[in-house]
C-alpha cells in the first residue's frame, strides 16, 4: 500500500513537472509572438511615416508648403478619399443596385436625377460662395463637417433600407462635395507658388486625389465585405471631421478681402470718384468672355463623348457586341473601366508636367486627341480599339478640365471666380448627362454594327465641334490683331503724325543760366535729403515706397483697389 502511494506521489510530481514545463513552454512562445507582433508593428509603423514624409515631400515640394498647396493638396486628398468610401459603402444598396440590363428607361431616370446637385450648385452656391470670400477656409470646413454628419445619418438607413433619408443624404453629399471643389478650385491663385504654374498646381492636386481614391476605394471594399457598410461610414464621419479641423486650419491669406461691391439699392460701389455704377452679374454662359467659353466648350465635347462611351460601351458588353474574345461581361467591364481610370490618372500626370504652354492650346489639343482617337476607333471597331478610346477620353478629359480650370482662375476676377465655376461645373455635368443619353439611344442598334455606327455617329460631332471652335479661335484672334493694329498710338512732340510709330525725341536745347551765374546749391553738413513722394504720389505703374497700390490714388475709394482688377497669380507669400 505504502508502494502504492509512493508511485502515485511520483506520478503526481511528474505531472505537476510536465504542467509547469507546458506554462513555461506557452509562456516562451507568447513572448516571442508578441515580441514578433511588436517588430511587425514598429516595421508597418515606420513603413507607414516613411510613405508618410515621402509623400510630404512631394505635396511640399517647389515651395508648395510656404503658401498652403501642400496642404490644400492633402485635404483634397483626404476628401476624396472619403467620398469613395461613401460610394463603396453605398453600393449594393437601393441607390446603386439597379442591374445595368434592366430597361433603359431607370437608366436614363438616374441619369437626370445627377444634375439634380449641379442644379442647386450653379445658380446658388456659386454666389452664396463668392459673398463669402473672406471666410473660405471656414466653408470647406463646413462642407466637410456637414458630410461627416450625413455619413452617419446614412450608417443608420443602411440596415433598414430607408430609401427616405439614404436619397436625400446622398444629394446633398453630392452638392456639399461640389461646393467644396468650386471653393477650391476658386481658392488656387491665392495659394500658387512662385515656380509652379496653375495646370501643374491644379495637376497635382487631380493627381494626388486619383490616387487617394484609389487606394481608399480598393482598402474599402475588403471594409465593407468584412464589417459592414454602415461601419465604414462611421469611420468616414470620423476621416470627414478630422478634415474640417485640417481645413480651418490653413493659412489665413487663403481668404480673400471682401470687396465693397454691393451699395444700399443692390448695385455695385463706384469705380472711381465720379464714375459709374457696376451692377452684379450672374455668370452665365453669355457672360465668361470668349476666352473661358472657347475651353469651356472643348471640355463639352470632351464630356460628351466621355458620357457617350460610358453607357453605350456597357450596353454593348451586355448585349454580346464585345465578345469576340470570350471573355466574361464582368471582365470585360473591368477592362474599360480600367483603361477609361488609367488614361485619367496618366492624363495627371502629364498635366502636372506641363510648364509654358498655354492653357488655351492644350484644351484644343485635347479636343482634338479625342476626335482623332474617335474616328479612329470607328473605322477599326473591336474590343482592343474601343478600350483605346475611352482610355484616351479619360486622358482629355482629365486634361482639358485641367486646363480650364487654370483658364478661369487667371481670367475669371477673384468677386465672381466661385460663381464662375458653379457655371462651369453644371454645363460640364449637363453635357456629359446629354452624352449618355445619346449612348443610351445608339444602342438601341442591334447587329454587330451597332458599335461602328454610334461610335461614327459620335466621331461626326466632335469634328463637327472641334471645326467649330478651331474657326471659332482664328476669328477670334484676327479681330484682335486688327483692334491692336488699327489702335492709334499718341505722339506728343509737335510736327508729327498723331498715328504710326513714334519716332526720336528732339534734341533738348542747350541751358542758358544768363549774365548771372547761379548760386551754388550748399547741401549742409549732413548731405541732401532724399525726395519722399508721400503715398499715392508716384506715377502710376511704379512701385510706391509706402506699399500704396493703384487704389490710394485719386479716382478710387477708401484705398482698396477696384473691383475686378486685381488677379494674382502668384502668391505674395510664396
Amino acid at each position: 500500500m505504502a508502494g502504492a502511494w509512493e508511485r502515485a506521489r511520483r506520478a503526481g510530481r511528474a505531472m505537476a513537472g510536465a504542467g509547469r514545463g507546458t506554462l513555461r513552454a506557452s509562456r516562451t512562445a507568447a513572448t516571442r509572438t508578441a515580441s514578433a507582433g511588436r517588430v511587425t508593428a514598429k516595421g508597418m509603423a515606420r513603413a507607414g511615416r516613411g510613405v508618410g514624409h515621402a509623400t510630404r515631400r512631394l505635396t511640399y515640394a517647389q515651395g508648395a508648403g510656404r503658401t498652403g498647396l501642400g496642404r490644400l493638396i492633402e485635404l483634397t486628398a483626404a476628401q476624396s478619399a472619403g467620398d469613395a468610401l461613401i460610394t463603396v459603402s453605398l453600393a449594393g444598396t437601393l441607390l446603386f443596385g439597379l442591374p445595368v440590363d434592366q430597361a433603359r428607361g431607370q437608366v436614363a431616370l438616374y441619369l437626370l436625377i445627377t444634375m439634380v446637385p449641379f442644379t442647386v450648385v450653379a445658380p446658388f452656391v456659386g454666389p452664396v460662395l463668392d459673398r463669402f470670400r473672406s471666410g473660405r477656409r471656414y466653408v470647406m470646413a463646413g462642407t466637410l463637417f456637414a458630410r461627416g454628419l450625413l455619413c452617419w445619418a446614412m450608417a443608420a438607413a443602411i440596415g433598414p433600407a430607408d430609401g427616405l433619408t439614404l436619397f436625400p443624404a446622398a444629394l446633398a453629399v453630392l452638392v456639399l462635395s461640389k461646393a467644396y471643389n468650386v471653393s477650391r478650385a476658386a481658392t488656387m491663385p491665392s495659394v500658387l507658388p512662385a515656380d509652379i504654374g496653375l495646370v501643374t498646381a491644379n495637376a497635382r492636386v487631380a493627381l494626388f486625389s486619383l490616387v487617394s481614391a484609389g487606394v481608399t476605394a480598393a482598402a474599402g471594399v475588403g471594409l465593407a465585405a468584412w464589417i459592414g457598410g454602415e461601419w465604414v461610414l462611421r469611420g468616414t464621419m470620423v476621416l470627414f471631421l478630422a478634415a474640417g479641423v485640417s481645413a480651418m486650419r490653413l493659412p489665413r491669406h487663403v481668404d480673400a478681402p471682401d470687396l465693397d461691391l454691393d451699395g444700399e439699392d443692390g448695385e455695385a460701389g463706384e469705380a472711381g470718384a465720379g464714375g459709374p455704377r457696376r451692377r452684379r452679374r450672374w455668370r452665365t454662359l453669355f457672360t465668361l468672355g470668349p476666352v473661358v467659353t472657347e475651353a469651356m466648350r472643348a471640355n463639352a465635347a470632351i464630356r460628351v463623348l466621355s458620357g457617350f462611351l460610358i453607357f453605350f460601351l456597357l450596353f454593348l458588353v451586355q448585349e454580346g457586341h464585345l465578345g469576340e474574345s470570350g471573355l466574361s461581361e464582368q471582365v470585360l467591364i473591368a477592362i474599360l473601366a480600367a483603361g477609361a481610370g488609367a488614361g485619367g490618372l496618366l492624363g495627371a500626370v502629364v498635366a502636372s508636367w506641363v510648364r509654358g504652354h498655354s492653357p488655351q492650346v492644350i484644351v484644343l489639343i485635347a479636343l482634338g486627341l479625342a476626335t482623332a482617337t474617335a474616328v479612329a476607333g470607328a473605322l477599326f471597331f473591336s474590343l482592343w480599339p474601343a478600350v483605346t478610346v475611352a482610355a484616351v477620353a479619360g486622358f482629355t478629359q482629365e486634361v482639358g478640365k485641367l486646363a480650364l480650370d487654370a483658364i478661369v482662375q487667371r481670367e475669371i476676377g477673384e468677386e465672381v471666380r466661385s460663381s464662375t465655376f458653379g457655371v462651369v461645373e453644371a454645363l460640364l455635368q449637363i453635357a456629359w448627362v446629354v452624352g449618355g443619353l445619346a449612348g443610351l439611344l445608339l444602342s438601341l442598334l442591334s447587329g454587330r454594327s451597332a458599335g461602328p455606327i454610334g461610335l461614327a455617329v459620335i466621331a461626326a460631332a466632335m469634328v463637327v465641334a472641334l471645326t467649330a471652335l478651331v474657326n471659332a479661335r482664328r476669328r477670334r484672334l484676327r479681330a484682335r490683331k486688327e483692334r491692336l493694329r488699327a489702335t492709334p498710338v499718341p505722339v506728343l512732340a509737335e510736327g508729327r503724325e498723331e498715328t504710326g510709330t513714334p519716332g526720336p525725341p528732339p534734341d533738348p536745347e542747350p541751358f542758358d543760366p544768363g549774365p548771372f551765374d547761379p548760386e551754388p546749391f550748399d547741401p549742409g553738413p549732413f548731405g541732401p535729403e532724399p525726395f519722399d513722394p508721400g503715398p499715392g504720389d508716384g506715377p502710376p505703374g511704379v512701385p510706391d515706397p509706402h506699399g500704396a497700390t493703384e487704389g490710394d490714388r485719386p479716382g478710387a475709394e477708401g484705398g482698396h483697389p477696384r473691383p475686378g482688377t486685381t488677379k494674382p497669380l502668384t502668391n505674395p507669400y510664396a
